[in-house]
């Protein structure tokens, strides 16, 4: 068996110039979002290509070394990390290839939405991401994918044609609904640990524009409960988001916003742009703005910068059937009464719910509602000691135990509040068949 030294060496042959250990200029916290707190891995390596994947993982397993893998390091529990393991770290694999007339797109493992989404705009085209231009898109797409073009087209995962994934013992597979289906529903919203994937396939649509509203209400709770119970019956063009926040000290908004209990809604309509107008004038029309921008909009726009990078965070996520008044006064209190929480909201619905339940292993289709709160701060200490008051704001703005796999932070039960009984038995037994020895184990 060879020792971390021995695997060190090997490393340093195989992708010389692109393996980082401990020492001088070593910072984890550079390939994360967030605050890494005490995670530090022995070895990060970048390879070049799939190939150099698949010798890597062999060398890792022989060494005894856990495997995370690390496209854009948004990953709230920090998957994109291991301690004292190996970090594949895939920013090499950053290829973009679009073919128009087949509608179809070809990510790199390491590609991020916000480059995806510029290539594919030249040609009038789309794959709806999340909201975020530097996530990466394959793990996005590895826990589902909700963004501003879900409810008309579906989850990422319905647009996902196929992946070549490199599996723990280096093999290389072509995956898709005919080669290796079990594997292919499972890369549909497991959350990944699988396998690296090195290559995305996705299916394009026509969005050449879309309107835009941000708006902002005073912090009521009658309002809220309005929003989201009229955002929720929308037409399937019509996505959006309700955050419940203080307004940051951001260019765009003005000082006497700063540090104010807002809500903000977020408006993406992608049809005809005079129904756009018409439906977010619908919404600023529920309630005097402290503040409105309705605009139309390149697609790309959608994706806004990340304004976080190394902050503390800590998050709960539910679903709700019901968001009534009971649940928005929770929420807006939370916020006016000084705790340093953002209640985030995300109507579901449309094209989602068309899809089996069972088609993908993303098992909550039939929710109406996605909900996130989170607490931020200067560092990941920091942040945890808000994880009560988060923790009891999520479970009272949601039903049941289940909250989406990409913004549950790091915990001991993450993957049963992720998912049923019955997705975790049967990711379980993917897992049991590509990744025996469990090498994909991030933190």
């Amino acid at each position: 068996m060879t020792d971390a030294n021995g695997l060190l060496a090997a490393l340093a042959t195989l992708a010389p110039g692109r393996v980082t250990t401990p020492g001088p200029g070593f910072d984890p916290g550079a390939l994360v979002a967030f605050d890494p707190g005490e995670v530090a891995p022995a070895v990060v390596v970048r390879p070049r290509d799939a190939a150099e994947v698949a010798q890597v993982l062999p060398l890792a397993a022989e060494a005894g070394l856990p495997v995370a893998v690390r496209a854009g390091g948004h990953s709230y529990s920090r998957r994109s990390l291991v301690h004292g393991g190996v970090v594949l770290d895939l920013g090499g694999l950053d290829t973009v290839h679009i073919d128009a007339d087949a509608r179809t797109g070809r990510a790199g493992g390491g590609v991020t939405a916000g480059r995806y989404t510029t290539v594919a705009a030249e040609h009038g085209l789309a794959t709806g991401f999340g909201d975020t231009g530097s996530v990466g898109v394959a793990g996005l797409t590895l826990g589902g994918g909700i963004g501003f073009l879900s409810r008309r087209y579906g989850l990422t995962v319905d647009d996902l044609l196929g992946a070549d994934v490199v599996t723990a013992d280096g093999r290389l597979l072509v995956v898709d609904d005919e080669h290796e289906p079990d594997l292919f529903w499972a890369l549909r919203g497991g959350g990944g640990g699988l396998g690296v994937v090195t290559e995305l396939r996705f299916r394009l649509h026509e969005v050449a524009s879309i309107t835009q509203g941000m708006l902002f209400f005073e912090p009521d709770a009658g309002l809220l409960a309005a929003l989201v119970g009229h955002l929720s019956e929308a037409a399937d063009e019509l996505a959006s988001m309700v955050n419940v926040m203080v307004a940051p000290p951001v260019p765009f908004l003005p000082p006497e916003l700063h540090g104010r209990p807002v809500i903000m809604a977020l408006l993406v309509h992608s049809g005809n742009p005079a129904d756009g107008e018409r439906l977010v004038g619908e919404v600023r029309d529920m309630a005097p703005t402290l503040l409105e921008r309705v605009a139309q909009v390149p697609y790309t726009a959608v994706l806004g910068p990340f304004g976080f990078k190394g902050f503390g965070v800590v998050t709960g996520a539910g679903f709700a059937d019901e968001f009534g008044p009971d649940r928005a006064a929770r929420a807006v209190d939370a916020v006016t009464s000084g705790r340093q929480v953002v209640v985030n909201l995300r109507p579901m619905g449309g094209a989602i719910a068309r899809v089996a339940p069972d088609a993908t292993a993303f098992a909550h289709r039939d929710r109406r509602l996605m909900t996130v709160v989170s607490a931020l701060a200067p560092d990941q200490a920091t942040a945890e000691l808000a994880a009560p008051a988060v923790d009891d704001l999520s479970a009272a703005l949601s039903d049941g135990p289940y909250g989406y796999v990409n913004f549950l932070r790091a915990l001991p039960d993450a993957a049963e509040r992720a998912y049923p009984a019955a997705t975790l038995q049967r990711l379980a037994a993917v897992k049991a068949a590509y990744d025996p020895g469990n090498l994909f184990r991030s933190r």
